[in-house]
């Protein structure tokens, strides 16, 4: 009886995997420059629509990020902290630019230090779907 319900549940947390890489919002960014944890400050840019979402890591191969944290918010949107990544949430009427500011603590090449990652929001109209007939 117990072997049935431990089948019964690794099939649905299975499921649940599929159907969450499923949804999963690709990336986002239009254009990712490196930065160099150098007190460097670099600019990105992402379109999104109204009430949609994306997920962005910001790791790069040769580096070891410690801590991504939010130095200023998002106006028109949400953004929350994902590992060493973020989501952006964009708010259901996102119609004007929006930005949001990372600061990014880690090591690059042995030497310790921090980047600033300015992000700038452009807001994508939403698609509109017609149902043929």
């Amino acid at each position: 009886m117990l072997w049935i319900l431990a089948r019964c549940l690794a099939g649905l947390m299975l499921s649940l995997a599929l159907n969450a890489s499923a949804s999963a919002s690709p990336s986002c960014l239009s254009d990712k420059q490196p930065f160099e944890l150098a007190g460097d400050t670099i600019h990105w840019t992402m379109t999104i629509a109204p009430g949609a979402d994306c997920i962005q890591g910001v790791r790069w191969s040769y580096m070891q990020i410690y801590d991504v944290s939010v130095v200023s918010a998002p106006k028109h949107g949400k953004i929350v902290m994902v590992g060493i990544g973020f989501r952006y949430y964009a708010d259901p009427g996102f119609k004007e630019a929006d930005s949001f500011t990372l600061a990014v603590t880690g090591m690059n090449k042995k030497d310790p230090g921090r980047s600033y990652v300015q992000i700038e929001v452009k807001p994508r109209p939403s698609l509109q779907l017609s149902s043929a007939r």
